[in-house]
């Protein structure tokens, strides 16, 4: 599903976030829901959204200095290591990304630990230490691994319906007015394979 809606006039989960609070809390005319952040529309997992703009504006600074903890759960083809850490460089033009040589590009960074492999998959956990556009995507599709079902950078396997296997596993943020550091957790998709379900 989009996160915030585009030119195809699908609904977002942006409009369903604004239904919910006008039903909710007997809200009439234009209610007010701040995006602070984005997943790619075939990318699951935990999205925040912010109830007010100085909520919104506190946890944007958040999301821009990089205080936000964000944790991924991905599957990818062919035997990882065991753990590590990406550094590259990513240049985006247009909707795709690539790693970038000399000076290009914007710094990226990211650790990961290998959970399981299993028939040419590996299940790997992953934190983002900075967010750039398709930064998992593209740092694993760079070293031979790409996301299953990402055909846009190279995987050879179907996941779902016009899904990747890559999901927002847990966020961590500083709620902004209580000051009281907060995780959500979204559950995997019913289409997930059991196998990569459990630790």
């Amino acid at each position: 599903m989009l996160v915030q809606g585009d030119r195809t006039g699908d609904t977002s989960l942006f409009d369903y976030g604004r239904e919910y609070i006008r039903d909710k809390f007997n809200k009439p005319g234009n209610v007010y829901l701040g995006l602070v952040h984005r997943l790619d529309r075939p990318t699951s997992g935990v999205v925040v959204f912010a109830l007010t703009s100085k909520a919104a504006k506190r946890l944007s600074e958040q999301f821009r200095v990089g205080s936000v903890r964000k944790v991924y759960w991905a599957l990818v083809q062919g035997k990882t290591p065991p753990d590590g850490t990406l550094v590259d460089r990513i240049h985006r033009h247009g909707r795709t990304s690539h790693i970038a040589k000399g000076d290009r590009g914007q710094h990226a960074e990211l650790s990961f630990r290998r959970l399981r492999y299993q028939k040419g998959v590996s299940w790997v956990e992953v934190e983002l230490g900075t967010g750039r556009h398709h930064q998992i995507r593209v740092q694993f599709s760079h070293r031979g691994h790409p996301v299953i079902g990402d055909f846009r950078y190279g995987s050879k396997i179907k996941f779902g319906q016009k899904a990747l296997a890559l999901h927002a596993r847990s966020l961590t943020i500083n709620h902004p007015t209580q000051k009281e550091e907060m995780t959500f957790v979204a559950g995997l998709e019913p289409f997930w394979p059991k196998q990569f379900r459990t630790v």
